[in-house]
């Protein structure tokens, strides 16, 4: 997909406000803590989280996005240390953060989601978050965002398979009306996963 097409538009393709689910998890992450944000586009998530006190580095592979990220930072007088970077060039092993969070990263093929999820598990603190919210496969039948291959969604089931030893805070599968700007709108079939590591 051509995220430089899909966010070149004047308005915020996922709006300028968090996730709705960012919000209902965030009490699952460590205050203030050195915090990933992966997959981040135009920066609603990581400005959020930089406002509630949180030492964010986010990443994005869109240079389109990555600017309108940085925008948004310094409208809402925040600091986030944005990286325009590959997601399948990260280093999990290069830094670990208090919280990792991947919010609707919905491109990892199914060959790579374990070694994927891996690397995020690496990237995390001994005692800290990781965070993952994203599409079930039950979506293909709305048609409100995400993509339109089953095989790119997540279910209950691929946590528990690849979190077995974990502390697993919350796995579940639901549904929910979303308007996160024209992106994200509509009856949605969504999953939030948080582990305590």
């Amino acid at each position: 997909m051509d995220w430089d097409k899909r966010f070149s538009i004047d308005d915020y393709l996922f709006g300028k406000e968090p996730s709705q689910s960012l919000l209902r998890l965030e009490k699952y992450l460590v205050p203030n803590g050195e915090t990933f944000v992966i997959a981040d586009g135009e920066g609603r998530n990581s400005v959020y989280l930089a406002s509630r006190g949180f030492k964010v580095t986010a990443s994005d592979y869109s240079e389109i996005a990555h600017q309108k990220a940085k925008a948004l930072a310094a409208s809402q007088n925040v600091e986030v240390n944005y990286k325009l970077e590959d997601f399948f060039d990260i280093n999990w092993s290069h830094k670990q953060y208090d919280n990792v969070i991947g919010i609707c990263f919905q491109f990892v093929p199914p060959e790579k989601i374990n070694e994927v999820f891996m690397g995020l598990r690496t990237a995390t603190k001994k005692g800290g978050t990781l965070l993952v919210h994203g599409y079930t496969p039950d979506q293909i039948n709305f048609g409100t965002g995400g993509p339109k291959d089953v095989s790119l969604m997540y279910t209950k089931e691929t946590f528990t398979r690849l979190f077995k030893n974990t502390e697993i805070k919350v796995n579940r599968e639901y549904q929910a009306n979303l308007s996160e700007g024209i992106g994200h709108n509509g009856q949605s079939a969504m999953i939030d996963f948080v582990a305590k590591l």
